[in-house]
């Protein structure tokens, strides 16, 4: 039955649509908030302050699921932060994305027959800036359709001229202070690009290729000669020695000789060191210092050559051998047949599966090349990034990942930090006349006539600045001084190392630097980030992941499209656990935009019923089913709190839609549809509770699902903004357990009655004359409304007579329930749910009964459980003859 409602709210609930749209209402609600300033930080502002900068996306990008979750998160964060109360800046902005860009200039260019050499270095930056401005960002658009609460108005790109300033601000700084130097060192080699590429950007697939062993020395057996394996070939034209481990008696006596090289002729030595594994293989292996990182860990220690046998492109080069000018996979072919050819090639393993680095931007396999480069001498800025967690100044969420962090930072490798591109932040060194070097600052000048080193920066080195570059480091400002440290950094765990050290390792250089430290605690560590939130990946339905070749990829602007930002939204903040992987399928939407859905429905029928927030009446005039859910959203409040404070949104967002799904929406709706039949006063106290619980469950859920709560929030409370509400806190009310348990009661008796209907096929709204025996005994006596109506029966007449009985044993009595059934009930399926709860029954009386039977188990089992054994062991006997009797009843019919 719908009670009459308040004019008032029936115009509320008609300014909802007839069914929830999110294509129709999404977008132009964001611009609304943005319009609003909602978003916009003030860092002058006594709130205290909560930051997030957003890791800033390619350029060139798209919005993927990655970004998706990573987004999701961070908004969920912010809104939340933004209604309890702070200050919150979450502070946008792209990275430049070097290759990436440039990448797709050069692309854009050949389409046209032209390379960037034919525009120079000047014009083609010129042009890739017309790119950025004309296509580039379409990222930025899709994050206002996933609902981003981001300050537009702070929007950085990391070659701005403020960032730009930035990096050349510690460059010379790093500089100065000896941590960057250049020298000439193995690196992740592009061919494809012409430039070295980091670690992160070098992706590992299984390739089938070959493994070739070769005769080094004699083709005489009697003669020294060793045998090595490969599955690179070519590079053996690069080779400077052979290696063995210094106590294999298979090459003691060839330790210290020369073998002539099979192809160039040079003499090259047999050396002993300790990282060959006499174990795996012949015990030899081949060393081409230039083009192998272990290699060139090996060339270094016996200070052997390095000569660098491929060009920039890849192919061959000054080995003085018919195969310069070679590709080095035609080389590959090349080489081998001239040594099988010559019988040096003593076995082929051909396929050979093994793990092939390849450039993620080319997908080319990368090589690794001898190249003079720009590095960064990372010692002492690993060290203090690693003292940062271990001190607590910086925590790592979850903890269990600590220890990968403290691997990577002590154990790390000095960086190359310099690129062969032209679209970047050029190093800011100049090389005089006569050889000179000198480091330009931002506020100086190169003297004149020298000329500026022509590679850029990798692009790590300026978005490892962003955390305070973007709040306007080297200068002071006041975004440094209220938001800087930020609160929290939300990212996956796959760049923990990469990114995230870098902005550790930035972070603590500056720390002590007047713009960062003005205004704040001399005693407290400036480290970039307080907390580090580290999910997982996404995977596809079957834990399988995401990737292009398996075709398993989730396009989320697709998802938006089909069920709505909200639902992709809590899908993924479903989902989301400290360091756990998490999978997503088209079932996750589905399910999702149900909730969304119900959500909707539940606040619509509650507006046709007048519901609406307020001052909630006295607890001692409400019913046990207002104080249940009102004690219930207590508990769930607290709840989240805690699942979002440990960052674990799984957690919240599972607590939210249980109790919003399974308690909200499937009983104590159902209940207020009894207590909007009673009296005008109790219709009034129960409108103001439905209206409170709902209004507090649409601000608790607003951070992961803010269109949905923004459009029943407004409609229900009559207010300006969910977004700018107060978050729900804490009532300091003891809860109601009698209440509670008196609930807990009729919930079950419900269920039981419901559960003998649909054994006996009855249709949902079929009444059935019924008689309820014993609610005063089990104290449910407020509840006989609530049972009758919510179990479809109707009171018993003149005429009624039993043919069925459902008897629940509650918590502190047995309620029976009779019920005429006459032409209705099926015997048969009435007598095979009946052997099945005798069945259980009859199962939960022998337990009992061993274990009460065992004295060894009497004898140490403590008291309060041998009672609770024995009162199971009475209520199973008492089921037994019950259910026995009512079996025997029905054998008569």
């Amino acid at each position: 039955m719908t009670s009459a409602a308040p004019d008032n709210s029936r115009n509320r609930a008609d300014a909802l649509p007839q069914n929830w749209n999110p294509g129709a209402v999404e977008a132009p609600m964001y611009e609304r908030w943005v319009a609003a300033g909602y978003f916009a930080a003030d860092a002058t502002s006594d709130k205290p302050p909560y930051s997030i900068v957003l890791p800033p996306p390619n350029v060139t990008g798209n919005l993927h699921m990655g970004h998706a979750l990573d987004h999701t998160i961070m908004d969920t964060l912010a809104r939340r932060k933004r209604m309890q109360g702070y200050e919150v800046l979450w502070l946008p902005g792209m990275d430049h994305a070097g290759i990436a860009t440039q990448t797709v200039v050069e692309k854009q260019l050949a389409v046209d027959g032209k390379t960037k050499e034919d525009f120079g270095r000047e014009l083609f930056i010129d042009k890739v800036w017309d790119w950025k401005r004309e296509s580039g960002g379409a990222i930025q658009w899709q994050m206002r359709a996933l609902g981003d609460g981001v300050d537009w108005a702070r929007d950085r790109f990391t070659m701005d001229d403020g960032l730009s300033r930035a990096v050349q601000t510690i460059f010379k700084r790093l500089y100065d202070a000896g941590l960057i130097y250049r020298a000439e060192r193995l690196v992740n080699w592009s061919p494809e690009l012409r430039t070295a590429i980091s670690d992160i950007e070098v992706k590992f697939e299984d390739i089938n290729g070959e493994l070739v062993s070769l005769r080094y020395g004699s083709l005489d057996d009697s003669e020294p000669h060793v045998v090595v394996a490969t599955t690179r070939v070519e590079t053996m034209l690069g080779d400077t020695a052979v290696a063995v481990h210094p106590e294999d008696p298979r090459y003691r006596a060839l330790i210290g000789t020369t073998l002539e090289h099979p192809i160039t002729g040079r003499q090259i030595p047999i050396i002993a060191d300790d990282y060959v594994d006499p174990e795996f293989g012949t015990g030899a292996v081949k060393i081409t210092p230039a083009h192998d990182p272990n290699d060139f860990e090996m060339g270094v220690r016996h200070n052997l050559p390095m000569p660098n046998i491929m060009d920039e492109r890849g192919r061959i080069t000054g080995t003085g051998t018919e195969f310069d000018g070679m590709d080095r996979f035609e080389a590959r072919v090349a080489v081998r047949e001239r040594l099988a050819a010559e019988g040096r090639v003593v076995a082929e393993k051909r396929p050979y599966l093994h793990s092939v680095g390849h450039s993620e931007r080319s997908g080319e396999p990368i090589e690794p090349r001898l190249s003079m480069q720009w590095w960064v001498k990372v010692e002492s800025l690993a060290k203090a990034a690693g003292d940062a967690v271990r001190n607590g100044d910086t925590k790592i969420h979850p903890t269990s990942l600590e220890p990968r962090w403290f691997d990577w930072v002590d154990n790390m490798h000095d960086w190359t930090i310099s690129r062969q591109l032209w679209w970047g932040h050029r190093i800011p060194i100049w090389y005089g006349p006569e050889g000179e070097v000198v480091c330009v600052g931002p506020d100086e000048t190169a003297p004149e006539g020298w000329v500026q080193d022509p590679d850029v920066l990798d692009t790590w080195f300026s978005s490892g600045l962003w955390p305070f570059s973007t709040m306007g480091w080297p200068e002071s400002s006041a975004e440094l001084e209220k938001f800087y440290p930020t609160s929290v950094l939300v990212t996956g765990y796959d760049i923990l190392f990469f990114w995230v050290a870098r902005m550790m390792m930035f972070g603590t250089f500056v720390a002590d630097d007047p713009a960062i430290t003005a205004g704040k605690d001399a005693k407290r560590p400036q480290v970039p980030f307080k907390d580090v939130f580290l999910h997982g990946l996404i995977r596809d339905q079957y834990g399988k992941k995401m990737s292009k070749s398996r075709g398993n990829g989730i396009d989320p602007l697709e998802w938006i499209k089909a069920y709505g930002a909200d639902a992709l939204r809590f899908t993924l903040a479903r989902g989301a656990q400290p360091g756990g992987d998490l999978s997503v399928g088209e079932s996750h939407a589905l399910a999702s935009r149900s909730f969304v859905t119900k959500l909707f429905n539940a606040t619509k029928f509650a507006l046709m019923n007048g519901a609406q927030p307020g001052e909630l009446p006295d607890r001692a005039t409400l019913t046990d089913a207002d104080l249940w859910i009102i004690d219930r959203l207590e508990e769930v409040r607290a709840e989240v709190d805690s699942a979002l404070d440990a960052y674990e949104f799984g957690k919240a967002c599972e607590a939210l839609y249980h109790f919003a799904w399974d308690e909200l929406c499937s009983w104590y709706l159902e209940l207020t549809k009894v207590q909007f039949a009673a009296d005008e006063a109790r219709v009034a106290s129960t409108r103001i509770v439905l209206g409170s619980v709902l209004d507090a469950v649409l601000r608790l859920l607003h951070p992961v699902i803010p269109f949905v709560t923004e459009s029943l929030w407004q409609a229900l409370t009559g207010g300006e903004s969910v977004v700018i509400a107060a978050w729900p806190q804490a009532t300091g009310i003891a809860t109601d357990a009698a209440a509670a348990q008196r609930i807990s009661d009729t919930q079950r008796l419900i269920t039981e009655v419901r559960r003998f209907r649909g054994d006996q096929g009855l249709a949902d709204n079929q009444k059935v004359a019924a008689k309820v025996i014993g609610l005063d005994a089990a104290g449910l006596t407020g509840q006989h409304d609530s049972v009758t109506n919510l179990a479809k029966l109707t009171e018993a007449g003149d005429a009624f007579a039993a043919t069925a009985s459902v008897e629940v044993r509650l918590s502190t009595a047995t309620v029976t329930v009779e019920l005429d059934t006459s032409g209705t009930v099926d015997l048969d399926a009435e007598r095979r749910r009946l052997e099945k709860d005798l069945a259980a029954a009859q199962k939960e009386l022998a337990g009992t009964t061993a274990k009460l039977g065992n004295e060894a188990f009497l004898a140490k089992a403590p008291e309060d459980v041998v009672k609770k054994i024995s009162e199971r062991r009475d209520i199973a006997v008492a089921e037994v003859e019950r259910i026995g009797a009512r079996l025997a009843e029905l054998s008569g019919k």
